[in-house]
């Protein structure tokens, strides 16, 4: 009995369509918090992309001289939640028309960016991207990116679930918990555990 419910459990994760999206939306700890509660999204991770260092360390991307972006990639199942949900809530989420900027995050490293893993990510972003364009939602012009995703390193361990693990540091509290409860409202639909 036990082993055919462990092969029914395999096949179920089997089953998954398993995707990928990689988004640069500011400090990658409040996106993260952000997408972790999303439903039919199974990991989300810290870390840096976009630049030319090799292996770079926060310390490294925080001095801006490295050109990477702090991402977060979204390991996600596509039967449950589309690429194009999770670009809505990219663009709800942050500030578009700011350059190398979020809020009180400064420097190349928060830019706005997405970083495609395949043409129809690409095709789905730039659309989208028009479509928000065209609408005037802002009243300054988006300066998001649309780039191929090259190549991803993960960040410092210290770094994984940092607002899970750390919800009454400074940070967190002033900055993460605030956009999460706004989140929440706005999302309620898509939340794990609704």
């Amino acid at each position: 009995m036990y082993v055919l419910i462990i092969i029914i459990s395999l096949l179920n994760i089997n089953t998954m369509n398993i995707k990928y999206a990689t988004f640069g939306s500011g400090c990658f700890w409040c996106t993260e918090a952000i997408y972790e509660l999303v439903d039919g999204v199974v990991d989300v991770e810290s870390g840096y992309s976009g630049g030319n260092t090799l292996n770079p360390t926060y310390e490294e991307v925080s001095r801006g001289n490295t050109n990477h972006a702090e991402v977060i990639r979204i390991k996600y199942n596509s039967d449950k939640v589309t690429f194009v949900k999770l670009l809505e809530i990219f663009w709800r989420t942050h500030d578009p028309t700011t350059l190398n900027r979020q809020g009180a995050d400064i420097g190349t490293q928060y830019r706005s960016v997405i970083f495609y893993h395949d043409l129809e990510q690409k095709e789905l972003s730039e659309s989208y991207l028009k479509k928000l364009d065209k609408s005037g939602s802002w009243s300054s012009p988006i300066v998001t990116k649309i780039n191929k995703l090259e190549a991803y390193y993960k960040a410092e361990n210290y770094h994984q679930d940092y607002f899970k693990i750390n919800p009454s540091q400074a940070y967190c509290s002033y900055v993460i918990s605030p956009k999460i409860e706004k989140f929440k409202k706005v999302f309620k639909e898509i939340l794990k555990n609704k």
